[in-house]
């Protein structure tokens, strides 16, 4: 077997190797980093998805469709308290066309973008994209090329089934984000219990007054007299001197 012949098989089996541990077609165990996780809304957008080079033509709604139904398929398992949405667009695909074994045979892949929303805080919890390259599982059937022995929809499958596994992977490696258990807990503080025995302000009745001797009763100031008004005086009116009285005149004598 020639050298070049060589190296290319031992690649393509390296790579065999890689993509069967990455396989999306079993479920596998339930991640617990995924702690009060429930499936909301889940949304595959397809509006600006672009077809790679070398690829089988697809339908936007069979492209949205099968990888709708592998996220169903991996994360309707989960039964947590809370709900959180996948938004998911599909920005470009291949599914690969026959090629020549072991010397050209395209790579079926699909590129996905993704934010994952808390539907209590109303907002997504990755402020940017995160954007997955997920390639096809090498299995005996694509090891030469998945154009020579799969179709479209097996390829598609295999892909969808792949980006649904990445997809969980990251959300496990991000276990905060659904552990609002101990995130309430550590925001209540802790209570002082309540004790057994009343407080003795409770029990203790209030000591009595002493009565106090009242004071006196002090007399109010005598009431200052009012001012007088001012009343205008009255006219001085002139009295005339009253002449004395005349004394009588004695009768004259008779001669």
């Amino acid at each position: 077997m020639p050298l070049t012949l060589l190296r290319r098989t031992m690649l393509l089996a390296a790579l065999a190797l890689l993509a069967a541990c990455a396989n999306g077609a079993n479920l596998g165990e339930m991640r617990t980093e995924l702690g009060d996780f429930r499936l909301g809304h889940n949304i595959v957008l397809t509006e600006n998805t672009v077809k790679g080079p070398l690829s089988r033509e697809a339908d936007p709604a069979t492209l949205s469709t099968a990888l709708h139904d592998e996220i169903a398929r991996r994360f309707d398992r989960y039964e947590g308290d809370r709900l959180y949405h996948l938004a998911i667009n599909i920005d470009a695909y291949i599914l690969a066309v026959p090629g020549i074994p072991l010397v050209a045979s395209p790579r079926s892949a699909l590129i996905v973008g993704v934010f994952v929303w808390d539907d209590v805080l109303g907002r997504p919890l990755n402020e940017e994209r995160r954007q997955f390259t997920v390639l096809e599982s090498m299995s005996g059937e694509s090891v030469i090329g998945s154009g020579l022995t799969q179709s479209a929809d097996e390829q598609l499958l295999n892909l969808s089934r792949n980006a649904a596994l990445h997809i969980e992977n990251w959300l496990a490696e991000n276990p905060e984000w659904f552990d609002h258990q101990t995130a309430v807990a550590e925001e209540i503080p802790a209570q002082e219990p309540i004790p057994t025995t009343p407080p003795a302000a409770l029990v203790t009745p209030p000591a009595a007054a002493t009565p106090r001797r009242p004071a006196p009763a002090t007399p109010p100031a005598a009431a200052a007299p009012a001012a007088a008004a001012d009343v205008p005086a009255p006219p001085v009116v002139p009295v005339r001197p009253t002449a004395p009285p005349r004394r009588p005149t004695p009768p004259a004598a008779n001669g």
